[in-house]
């Protein structure tokens, strides 16, 4: 599968690492442009070339990995979504300070909805810390969990197989209105870091 991860901070490079290491063909994008990501597609190795923005949004799964006061710069003139899924792992966190943005009663993933009509929206790799999320999720005693949730059953089952195929556990929340409780900050699941026994 072709994979577009828009945003290359450290939250879209372990979920390209992931990505690449599974065999998937990763498109890397940021705002900065495809040559200041040289360093980083040598990193990941073969499978990952840099791209614009608007490459990395044609891939079949795109990964949404930007800070919260750039989601609607990062998702606008797009091509087309057409059914694609859109993998949100963005917070609606506004620094300094870790407050959490005024989303006018919704949810951060219903809200990057909005602004990408078409798209098959599931929110994940949302909850831990860059660091564990980029470590091997398979432990002696488990798998690193992962929250999900999502309006669409397909476009969820996709993306619980791209993570069970990398080793982690997902654990589906339910619609994409229960992404509140993975959001940063407030929400109950964030930042907790769980191992689930096979």
């Amino acid at each position: 599968m072709r994979i577009g991860i828009i945003g290359a901070g450290s939250i879209g490079q372990a979920l390209a690492g992931h990505m690449v290491k599974s065999g998937h063909e990763v498109v890397v994008s940021n705002s900065r442009g495809p040559e200041s990501l040289a360093g980083l597609v040598a990193k990941l190795g073969p499978g990952a070339r840099a791209g614009t923005r608007e490459e990395a949004a044609k891939a079949e799964l795109v990964v949404l990995s930007v800070p919260w006061e750039q989601v609607p710069e990062a998702l606008s003139g797009l091509p087309a979504w057409n059914g694609r899924i859109l993998l949100d792992a963005t917070n609606p966190v506004l620094l300094p300070g870790f407050r959490l943005a005024d989303l006018k009663g919704s949810t951060s993933s219903e809200i990057v909805a909005s602004l990408a009509p078409g798209a098959r929206v599931v929110k994940a790799a949302n909850t831990l810390l860059a660091a564990v999320l980029a470590a091997d999720p398979r432990h002696a005693t488990g798998r690193r969990v992962l929250f999900m949730s999502g309006d669409d059953a397909g476009a969820k089952t996709e993306v619980r197989g791209l993570f069970e195929k990398v080793g982690f556990a997902p654990i589906d929340l339910g619609p994409l209105a229960n992404g509140k409780l993975q959001q940063f900050p407030g929400g109950p699941l964030a930042v907790i870091n769980l191992l689930k026994q096979d």
